[in-house]
C-alpha cells in the first residue's frame, strides 16, 4: 500500500529515517515521533508523513529517476530499500530465486563494468551476468572463481581503483549488437507492451461514438503497430494477453525469455491537472550515470517522429529506473502518448488518421536506429511506404 501525506505508522517512520540517513530529510524538529508517557524508547507508531517528507521523498524520487509525486508506492519503496546496502557491508552472490539487489550491486557492476568483464545494465540486480563476471575476475586476479563478492574480491577491486578507470563498455556491445544485425527490419525480434500496467483499472471515455476505455485505445493502438512491423518482416511478440494485466516486473521476464532485440511499451498518462498534455519516451538511466545508449537513441528518434508527424506537445525522452526499463535486457522504451484527462489528446488519439501518424512514427523511428545514421532522412520526411519497399522478404 502507497504512503502519503496524512499517514501515520512504523513504515512511515521507516521511510522519515532512511531519508535523514540519506541527507533529504533536513528538519530533525519535524521528525513525527512522539515520546512516551511512560520513558523510554521513542514510539514509531505515531509517525507523520508530514509537508516536510512530501519534500524529501520528491527529492529522492526526482534523484534515482522515479515519478517525483511526493507518493512511496512500490518503485519508490523499492528504491529506498535499495539504499540500504553500501559496498563491503554485505557478501554478495547470485540467489537464483530472489536476486540480491541494492546499491552495493550497483557499485559493484559498475566497478566490474570499468574493468571490461560486466557489459549488462548497471541495474542493481545481482543475475546471471553479474555471477559470471564476478567469476571471470576472479578467475582473472587470482582469486576463487566462486562468484561471491566477499572481503577479498572488493578489496581487490578496490587496490585496482586508482589505477584503472573505465568507459560505457555495455553502449559499446550494444551498438556493436545493433551493427551486426543489419539495417534492415526484416528478421527482427520486437515485444510490444500494451499498457495500461500493473493493477490500474481501465478509465472509461466517452466518445461520439460511443464509450472506450484507455485500454482499449492502446491495445487498439499496438494492433496496428503489430500489423504494419509484421509487413516489414518483424517477428512481432506480445507482453500480454489482452484479458492479462501483468506487472511490470513480469513483463519484463517475458521480454528477456523472447531473447528479443527491442522492446516498446504503450501508455497512457493521467494527471489531477486537465492542462496535462503531451506525449513523452523513457528509457533506462539512473542517477547512478547507467544508462542504455540505444534505449535512449530509440526513444529519441520515436520522439522526435511522434511530435513532427502530429504537433503533439513535445514533452521530451527521460531517463528512468523503472522495473520495465530496467530488468529488461534488450533496449527498451516507455512511450507515454497523452493524458486521458486532457480533451485534446484525447481528441488526438480517438482522431484515426492521427493514430496511424503515431504508429508509422514508431516504425520509422525503430528503422532508424538501426540504420545508425546511414541514409537516413530528414525527420518526419521518412514514410513507411518507403520502408517496406526496402525490406526484403516482407509479409
Amino acid at each position: 500500500m502507497a504512503l502519503r501525506k496524512g499517514d501515520r505508522g512504523v513504515e512511515v517512520a521507516q521511510v522519515r529515517s532512511r531519508l535523514a540517513a540519506l541527507g533529504h530529510l533536513h528538519n530533525l524538529d519535524s521528525v513525527g515521533l512522539t515520546e512516551p508517557e511512560t520513558g523510554g524508547a521513542t514510539e514509531q507508531t505515531e509517525a507523520l508523513f508530514d509537508s516536510d517528507l512530501e519534500v524529501a521523498v520528491r527529492a529522492f524520487q526526482q534523484q534515482r529517476g522515479l515519478i517525483a509525486d511526493g507518493i512511496v508506492g512500490p518503485a519508490t519503496a523499492s528504491s529506498l530499500a535499495d539504499t540500504v546496502h553500501q559496498l563491503g557491508s554485505r557478501d554478495m552472490s547470485y540467489l537464483v530465486t530472489r536476486p540480491m539487489v541494492g546499491d552495493d550491486v550497483v557499485n559493484f557492476q559498475q566497478r566490474l563494468h570499468e574493468l571490461g568483464f560486466y557489459t549488462g545494465n548497471i541495474d542493481g540486480a545481482f543475475g546471471a551476468l553479474t555471477h559470471d563476471a564476478a567469476t571471470e575476475y576472479q578467475r582473472s586476479s587470482g582469486l576463487t572463481p566462486d562468484g561471491v563478492a566477499g572481503p577479498e574480491t572488493l578489496a581487490s577491486l578496490s587496490n585496482l581503483s586508482t589505477l584503472v578507470t573505465g568507459g560505457n563498455l555495455s553502449s559499446i556491445v550494444e551498438r556493436e549488437r545493433a551493427r551486426n544485425a543489419g539495417p534492415q527490419l526484416t528478421g527482427k525480434r520486437i515485444v510490444l507492451d500494451p499498457g495500461p500496467g500493473g493493477s490500474e483499472r481501465p478509465v472509461s471515455i466517452e466518445t461520439p461514438y460511443g464509450s472506450t476505455t484507455d485500454a482499449e485505445i492502446v491495445w487498439q493502438l499496438t494492433e496496428r503497430l503489430a500489423s504494419l512491423m509484421t509487413q516489414a518482416g518483424v517477428e512481432v511478440l506480445w507482453s500480454r494477453p489482452e484479458t492479462i494485466l501483468p506487472g511490470d516486473d513480469e513483463r519484463a521476464e517475458i521480454a528477456n525469455s523472447f531473447q528479443a532485440d527491442l522492446m516498446i511499451s504503450l501508455r497512457l498518462d493521467r494527471h489531477s491537472n486537465p492542462e496535462a498534455n503531451g506525449v513523452a519516451a523513457f528509457y533506462f538511466g539512473n542517477s547512478l550515470g547507467a544508462v542504455s545508449m540505444m534505449g535512449d537513441a530509440l526513444a529519441g528518434y520515436i520522439q522526435r517522429e511522434i511530435v513532427s508527424r502530429t504537433g503533439t506537445r513535445d514533452c521530451r525522452t527521460h531517463g528512468r529506473s523503472w522495473p520495465l526499463l530496467r530488468r529488461t535486457k534488450m533496449p527498451s522504451v516507455q512511450l507515454d502518448l497523452g493524458y486521458i484527462n486532457n480533451s485534446q489528446d484525447m481528441a488526438n488519439l480517438l482522431d484515426r488518421d492521427l493514430r496511424e501518424q503515431i504508429v508509422d512514427a514508431i516504425i520509422v523511428g525503430v528503422k532508424r536506429l538501426y540504420l545508425l545514421g546511414e541514409g537516413d532522412q530528414k525527420t518526419g520526411t521518412f514514410s513507411v511506404e518507403d520502408i517496406l519497399s526496402y525490406e526484403p522478404n516482407k509479409k
